[in-house]
């Protein structure tokens, strides 16, 4: 990026000169879908205003311009005017700008007549004419007069195109493979950019400006690239933003989430130029990442603002939109009432049952907030929750799933292998919690070096297991959020069906190893809630449960609508 760019927006109207397409380029290959696009896309404008097309990337050469990129765009824009100044007898204009190529002579001279009966001299002519085509069948297909006449009107107030011209130094071939043969598009962030740098600003922004504007936007990508601050701010991942920064941009024009509009932003940047000063523009992007580093700061606005995002409660946009002329304050209980409202159910929270669907999303989304708001409150401002070690691992993006702390059921157990390991991770466990095993360990072991095992020996031993391991008591709890905790999906049916004392090795081992868990989860698993004169250590029962519920209750007293409450134990 430097300051040879000029950048600029242009309706197709008004696009004049003389374009050439140079030798490392190959011809014209649009076929029907490409051409239709871009005629559906130019009519469905009817509406609105200020509708923007790729960038068309050029490089002045003498009187000519360097067709860089946007080649397939400009021939069939070309193309249109042409069709639409033969079917109105020349009311509209035949096109005001004109394309050569460097080593296809004939082809601008073609370009001028689309002849058909010479469609087969060369494999141009074929993807010129068979365009043409597309384009007579696209607007016959309506009211071919109207059509027209609106298509002419669209081009000349509304269809713009982004004029990207780079300086007579710059290295086309470069720029064209970037661009074409590696596929990697003009950003918003690039564009945005090239407006403070280019050659041609309106204001007195001089070349000193221009150097620190650079540095200073290269300052935000980079801390933009510090996943703490990233994924606090985002659930999305890298392959979402070519540049980080195009986050910041996106706040400051207002892009929602569902705009498909590539270039909104930059657009609506570019309508921004034009009522306020470049300079003012830049202290607005200033502006907005300096709030985004304070949320990040604070502690409590990190926690906040990190769970609504991470449970997708909010958007970034909405939480930006919402700190707008609001004091410190007013924003923080705008929060906590949208944190409220993210939980809010009709009824008792005890009553949520794994087992239903629409139900599974609140246990998740409240056994989150239990993780964040217990990071919050321990330890004075000293911890912060890892949104991004929550969000995204080694393996690219996390992904959660809510898991029974004790298991009896073996859903998911369907092939010897799964119940060999079942029975092999179970092994330690029958060991530990019984001096007199020896006979349930023998059958064990004996399954486990069957060549061939049966479902039915399998599940009569696994209910032995499970019987030893189990607490006695009611299983209505089972499905209930007393014996739910966050753990990361893995295709292992064989833990995810295994009994508490078999999970909390498996945790302990999974935190040795330095792998993430969430803080609550860890919890659990250790027997941190529980009272010691409770605590049985190799079982989950009525007592855990409890001390469970009651911490969720007192971490989580500013939200719930009422406390979650367990029956007592069946005598």
């Amino acid at each position: 990026m430097n300051s040879e760019i000029k950048l600029d927006t242009k309706l197709v109207g008004d696009i004049n000169g003389d374009f050439y397409v140079p030798s490392y380029q190959r011809g014209y290959r649009w076929g029907e879908i490409e051409v239709v696009r871009l005629l559906d896309d130019i009519y469905s404008t009817e509406g609105k205003r200020n509708y923007c097309l790729q960038p068309v990337v050029v490089r002045k050469n003498g009187d000519r311009y360097e067709l860089i990129d946007g080649q397939q765009r400009l021939t069939t824009i070309y193309l249109i005017y042409q069709f639409m100044n033969k079917e109105s007898f020349g009311f509209i204009d035949e096109p005001r700008f004109t394309l050569s190529y460097e080593t296809r002579e004939k082809s601008e001279e073609f370009l001028k007549s689309i002849d058909e009966s010479r469609k087969e001299e060369n494999i141009d002519f074929w993807f010129l004419c068979a365009a043409y085509e597309s384009i007579k069948k696209w607007f016959y297909k309506r009211d071919r007069k109207s059509t027209i006449t609106n298509v002419n009107k669209y081009f000349d107030e509304i269809v713009k195109i982004i004029w990207y011209e780079v300086g007579e130094s710059e290295d086309a071939i470069g720029l064209f493979t970037r661009l074409n043969i590696g596929k990697i598009p003009l950003t918003n962030a690039e564009l945005v950019k090239a407006m403070f740098l280019s050659k041609d600003l309106d204001e007195n922004v001089n070349r000193e400006k221009q150097e620190e504007i650079a540095l200073q936007w290269d300052n935000m990508e980079k801390e933009l690239h510090i996943n703490s601050l990233w994924y606090f701010l985002t659930n999305r991942t890298n392959s979402d933003y070519q540049t980080r920064i195009d986050l910041v941009l996106d706040l400051i024009s207002g892009k929602v989430a569902n705009n498909r509009d590539k270039y909104y932003t930059f657009f609506e940047f570019d309508k921004m130029r034009h009522r306020m000063t470049l300079d003012s523009i830049w202290r607005n992007i200033q502006q907005t990442f300096l709030v985004l580093k304070d949320w990040h700061g604070n502690h409590e606005l990190y926690h906040k603002i990190g769970y609504l995002i991470a449970s997708g409660t909010m958007k970034l946009q909405e939480i930006f939109d919402l700190s707008k002329d609001k004091t410190k304050n007013e924003f923080r209980d705008s929060l906590n009432g949208y944190i409220r409202d993210s939980i809010k159910i009709n009824g008792n929270y005890a009553n949520l049952s794994y087992e239903k669907p629409l139900e599974q999303k609140k246990i998740s989304t409240l056994l989150l907030l239990f993780n964040v708001e217990s990071v919050r409150r321990n330890g004075e401002h000293s911890q912060w929750f890892p949104f991004d070690k929550y969000k995204f691992g080694k393996g690219g993006k996390i992904s959660w799933s809510l898991e029974h702390i004790h298991s009896q059921q073996s859903k998911g157990l369907r092939t010897q292998e799964m119940w060999k390991e079942w029975l092999s991770l179970h092994i330690p466990s029958v060991k530990s919690v019984s001096d007199d095993s020896n006979e349930l360990i023998e059958l064990m072991n004996s399954a486990i070096a069957k060549e061939r095992l049966e479902g039915q020996e399998f599940s009569e031993i696994q209910q032995k297991v499970v019987d030893l391991l189990s607490v006695k008591g009611n299983t209505e709890y089972m499905h209930s959020i007393a014996n739910m905790a966050l753990l990361s999906s893995a295709d292992n049916a064989a833990l995810n069906n295994s009994t508490f004392d078999v999970k909390r090795n498996e945790i302990i081992k999974m935190d040795k190893d330095g792998q993430y868990i969430p803080f609550c989860t860890r919890m659990v698993f250790l027997k941190y809630y529980t009272p010691s004169a409770d605590n049985q250590l190799h079982f989950w029962g009525h007592a855990d449960r409890v001390a469970y519920v009651e911490a969720m209750n007192t971490v989580l007293e500013n939200y719930l609508e009422e406390s979650i409450v367990i029956e007592k134990e069946d005598e």
